[in-house]
């Protein structure tokens, strides 16, 4: 008896989980791979993937009525800071490190990471803690065990830097004070390979490193900047990624910069605000992504310039003849916005205005933050598009967004992983 009822029971579980699926019927559906724009598809989920997108209406155990929506992959953010909460001035940044306790800035961590996919964004790369240790490893440890709601999360712990080119700068305080820094320094090639080591160890999915930094405007209207590591330096923290298997990501917004990160096997550069065209070359050359976080330059350029650093306004004034250039030469776009450099509250999707006004179509700036932020992270077939096999992160908006790109930054309804999340 007692055995019969184990077997009914099985077969009740097992018939129970064969029929979690559910109906998406779509008004208008965005197909990133093709960048075509398809009427009345309905897409079968069953738990968290896409089983089919077809016109035809499949049997389902639910159904939902995205009739009178635009419906797109859930949206990706590849370069983000959940751990930060907007920092104009070196002071503001200053603030957070030495008046917010690491668990405290994981807790607004949880919040940020929640407002995200709340944006739409069901995937995001989050580079660097800016000095919270790996509490980035923690936060997406949480949004995988279902205790907090947030997007899928590429993290890249600490960063790393070379000793004393990064905040919090000990003179600027007393001499005899130890003060926290923002990211992890290393001196020589080896401290960068352990480095390296360290992080991937305590679950880094990327490496990222500060290429430059000191950036100047030229006679000839060209960038420069002052290398941060020895050419043994930056190869090593490159070619032990490699060896890792992992990817490295570069902020890097010179020449003296990315090509010495480019060089070393960076996957992407980030910023990248004063390239010249022997980079768009090489990047172009080398399959390199560009992450141009736009909108946190304007954010942040005249509070700066007021406190007597007007480098962000000249990158403002610049910038959409070398976005425009990189683009014309072929240069790949991984959409990135650096959120946490300036206030989660205010939009995510607003890069994508910048790329729109700038030459792309909408589509083409929505394939920035769908296929091609996939590829840049090795999720192709995964995350970014709709299709069989990939995961069930799909978000929906009343209105067209082939029309006007700026309603992206309102969106109506999301599901990450088969769940609805916002509706």
């Amino acid at each position: 008896m007692q055995r019969s009822l184990f077997v009914i029971l099985c077969l009740f579980s097992i018939h129970s989980i064969a029929q979690k699926t559910t109906l998406i019927k779509c008004g208008k559906l965005l197909d990133t791979k093709k960048g075509l724009v398809v009427d009345k598809q309905n897409i079968l989920i069953k738990d968290n993937k896409v089983v089919s997108v077809t016109t035809s209406q499949p049997a389902a155990d639910s159904v939902i009525d995205l009739s009178d929506y635009f419906v797109l992959p859930g949206l990706i953010d590849c370069h983000t800071h959940v751990l930060l909460q907007g920092d104009i001035t070196s002071e503001d940044y200053d603030v957070q490190l030495l008046k917010s306790s690491v668990p405290y800035r994981t807790i607004l961590a949880t919040k940020s990471a929640a407002k995200a996919l709340q944006n739409g964004f069901t995937t995001i790369r989050d580079l660097g803690t800016e000095g919270a240790g790996f509490a980035d490893v923690d936060v997406k440890k949480a949004i995988n065990n279902g205790i907090i709601p947030g997007p899928r999360m590429f993290v890249s712990t600490l960063a790393i830097n070379t000793t004393g080119h990064y905040p919090i700068k000990a003179g600027d305080y007393a001499w005899d004070l130890k003060m926290p820094k923002g990211l992890q320094e290393i001196t020589g090639a080896d401290e960068g390979r352990k480095a390296v080591r360290q992080q991937i160890e305590q679950g880094a999915d990327w490496i990222k490193i500060y290429a430059d930094r000191g950036y100047y405007k030229v006679e000839n209207g060209s960038y420069r900047s002052i290398p941060n590591f020895t050419t043994e330096e930056i190869n090593a923290i490159g070619d032990e990624t490699i060896r890792s298997r992992k990817k490295m990501a570069a902020h890097a917004m010179t020449r003296d910069g990315i090509i010495a990160a480019i060089n070393a096997g960076a996957r992407s550069i980030e910023h990248g605000s004063g390239m010249d065209e022997e980079c768009m070359q090489l990047m172009a050359s080398k399959g390199i992504f560009w992450c141009p976080t736009l909108f946190v330059n304007a954010f942040v350029a005249e509070g700066r310039a007021r406190l007597g650093s007007p480098i962000n306004l000249y990158f403002q004034q610049t910038i959409p003849d070398i976005f425009k250039k990189a683009i014309k030469m072929g240069v790949k776009l991984a959409y990135g916005t650096d959120i946490g450099g300036y206030d989660w509250n205010l939009p995510q999707a607003k890069d994508f205005s910048y790329f729109v006004e700038w030459g792309l179509t909408p589509i083409q700036a929505m394939q920035t933050a769908t296929i091609t932020a996939a590829e840049l992270l090795g999720q192709e077939g995964k995350i970014g598009e709709i299709k069989p096999g990939a995961f069930a992160d799909i978000i929906a908006i009343k209105k067209d967004p082939t029309k006007n790109i700026e309603v992206l930054q309102d969106v109506n309804w999301v599901m990450k992983d088969g769940k609805i999340v916002k509706y």
